[in-house]
């Protein structure tokens, strides 16, 4: 089964993505430029070219279900094509007295063009499969009368922007557009989103706004124990996690088999907030002798994994692991076996893993890991979330096998009791 948009649905997500590609692009301007930049063609905040590409991904997408590498090829192709006829119909409506010509946005036949379309066009393909399924259960929780009215005035107030702007470019009256009440909202909402991003750079790196190139290498990203290490060491351990289970599935069992946590990204979140905690737990004992570390390490990786395996079961109610079968087992979700192999693995980590690799998470460009650090955030985030929808739907379906709502209609379609079962083998639902 496909989901169905209706005809209100595509205008509704071309309105929504319209404003979060304007958001995105103040963004990404605000940190480049160091300031707002007034960009896109109306005066409401809104750039058109990321809502009608998406629309189009929308009902294309759901069609190729099973193939990402042909997917993407076509998120490729539409992204090239709309943003190359928005770009040459914008330039005879304005005369190119408000375009700012962009070659590296779209395919301009260098190498580099070539690169950031590829970027553009996986960017618009992750927030389909990662941001999109959310924002349509977002829509869910807001009343249908509410959505109707927003979206109508929307559309109104579009219309009458785009007749003001064309009327005012043709006129000449550039200046017009200036004034706009409308422009003047969209520049304000700009300012404040610039400001916030500024701020918080600030906060973390006194001055860096005003500091050259030289100047911000002096900065040391992620100092110590901070929440943007945490944040790297979870990623890089949830990522060397799952490769170590796989080898050693592959080792112990004779098959490949996947590990990971989370529907999107070899990451496992069982090894990624356990080095979390690990990191937070035992920096005291870093200079004390191994066995002190070991024991701590026993102990505190037991009652992990033990609490790991009873939030699973209760808040998706599936079981992932089952040591019942295997000696001194406490409640079948861990045993001193493993607790033992905590211990080892605490030592390793406190004494040579941890600090290699908090030296060269801080060897990265103070703003560009930052941001880095913020995108990551978002991703993780929103791959966790989705993931737990999977899996609860994955679970309701067992007994209430049609969809409620789109959001149900999407996890259905897209990740099925079969693409599900092959990314979690051993999950088993609990009864």
């Amino acid at each position: 089964m496909v989901i169905q948009y209706s005809y209100f649905d595509i205008i509704l997500y071309i309105l929504l993505y319209s404003f979060l590609g304007w958001v995105i692009e103040v963004c990404y301007l605000a940190v480049k430029e160091k300031r707002f930049c007034n960009i896109g063609f109306i005066n409401m905040p809104f750039c058109m070219t990321y809502g009608i590409t998406f629309a189009l991904l929308m009902v294309t997408l759901p069609t190729l279900k099973g193939s990402y590498v042909f997917s993407f090829i076509v998120t490729v192709v539409v992204v090239a094509v709309v943003e190359n006829l928005s770009r040459l119909i914008l330039k005879r409506i304005s005369h190119e007295q408000l375009w700012q010509d962009d070659a590296n946005r779209v395919f301009s036949g260098s190498g580099r063009g070539l690169i950031i379309s590829l970027l553009i066009a996986g960017g618009y393909y992750l927030i389909y499969l990662v941001i999109h399924p959310l924002m349509l259960g977002l829509i869910y929780l807001i009343p249908d009368m509410v959505v109707k009215v927003i979206v109508y005035i929307a559309i109104l107030l579009l219309v009458l922007d785009y007749v003001s702007v064309f009327l005012a470019v043709h006129s000449g009256n550039v200046k017009l557009l200036k004034k706009n009440k409308l422009n003047m909202a969209r520049r304000n909402l700009g300012n404040r989103i610039t400001d916030a991003i500024w701020g918080r750079l600030q906060r973390a790196y006194p001055g860096i706004r005003e500091m050259d190139e030289e100047e911000r290498a002096g900065i040391v990203f992620a100092k110590g124990v901070c929440f943007d290490k945490l944040i790297w060491v979870f990623l890089t351990s949830a990522f060397m996690g799952d490769i170590i289970e796989t080898v050693y599935c592959r080792i112990v069992g004779g098959t490949w088999m996947n590990r990971s946590s989370v529907l999107y990204g070899p990451f496992s979140f069982v090894w990624g907030f356990g080095a979390v905690l690990l990191t937070i737990t035992l920096q005291k004992l870093a200079g004390k002798e191994d066995r002190h570390v070991f024991f701590a390490g026993f102990f505190i990786g037991g009652v992990y994994e033990y609490m790991c395996s009873v939030f699973t079961e209760l808040v998706f109610g599936t079981v992932f692991w089952d040591y019942s079968h295997m000696p001194l087992n406490i409640g079948g979700r861990t045993n001193v076996l493993f607790c033992m192999f905590w211990g080892i693995l605490s030592v390793g980590w406190v004494k040579i893993a941890y600090p290699a690799m908090s030296r060269n998470i801080e060897k990265l460009p103070p703003l560009t890991g930052k941001i880095i650090t913020w995108l990551v955030i978002l991703f993780m985030v929103c791959n966790g979330v989705l993931t737990a929808a999977a899996m609860i739907r994955y679970t309701a379906r067992q007994t209430n096998p049609e969809p409620g709502n789109m959001m149900e209609e999407f996890l259905d379609e897209q990740y099925d009791d079969e693409f599900v079962e092959n990314r979690w083998p051993n999950m088993v639902v609990k009864e």
